[in-house]
């Protein structure tokens, strides 16, 4: 048995989870941010409040790593980090662009076999952070930082059907019109999606050092951004 307390912060959106065995069993979500510096605490004290009235000993706490909001970032992985350091917790990092795939993997029966999902959180003007993965979850296309315009992703998109979605893809309907191009509206990267990913991370042990992590954001992907989107 596993039972694991999720943080989610990377974009406007607040949201904390507590997962049994793969099934949230507590939830709180604040969708109208950002708000993190405020609700965070209060959302983190009620979950762990909760497990510990139930008699629950928490096993991990993950926690989505971005790319994202910087600020919100910073709140959730410290959050995550205290809390770590607190109750001598492992620290499960999960990419957001993949909790962003939960939902639609989940809810969404009409996605053909050979699917690409591509993720986007928006990055201001016609900027987003995007990858591109298969229904596997495995990377096609590896994170980057894309100016969206009307050939942007057709190599994928003349062999695949590409499902775009987060909150980076609603600006880029009308530049995206390929006919394999599809939209769907309504994604955002919640806590209640992280389990799935969290109990694969626990499977394999697949633990951060909680001293050194840091969010995606901040490090490798800024780094690797083209100076003009920084």
């Amino acid at each position: 048995m596993s039972c694991i307390l999720h943080i989610e912060t990377s974009t406007s959106a607040c949201s904390v989870a507590v997962s049994e065995d793969g099934q949230n069993i507590f939830k709180k979500e604040d969708l109208n941010g950002p708000s993190h510096a405020v609700s965070l605490g209060v959302f983190v004290d009620e979950a762990l409040s909760f497990a510990d009235s139930h008699a629950m000993p928490l096993n991990a706490i993950a926690v989505s790593c971005g790319p994202g909001s910087y600020t919100g970032l910073r709140i959730g992985v410290s959050m995550a980090k205290g809390i770590c350091y607190g109750r001598n917790l492992p620290l499960i990092g999960l990419p957001t662009l993949k909790v962003l795939c939960v939902p639609v993997l989940l809810y969404n029966d009409e996605l053909p076999e050979n699917a690409l999902l591509c993720p986007m959180l928006d990055a201001r003007r016609m900027e987003v952070y995007a990858a591109i993965y298969d229904r596997a979850l495995k990377p096609i296309r590896d994170i980057a930082a894309d100016i969206v315009d009307e050939n942007s992703y057709t190599e994928f998109l003349d062999k695949h059907p590409v499902f775009f979605f987060g909150n980076g893809a609603d600006k880029c309907k009308e530049k995206i019109t390929h006919p394999n191009a599809h939209f769907i509206d309504g994604i955002l990267p919640l806590a209640g999606m992280m389990s799935p990913l969290a109990e694969k991370a626990m499977a394999e042990q697949d633990f951060k050092d909680v001293a050194y992590f840091e969010p995606f954001y901040l490090k490798e992907f800024v780094a690797s951004m083209p100076k003009k989107l920084l």
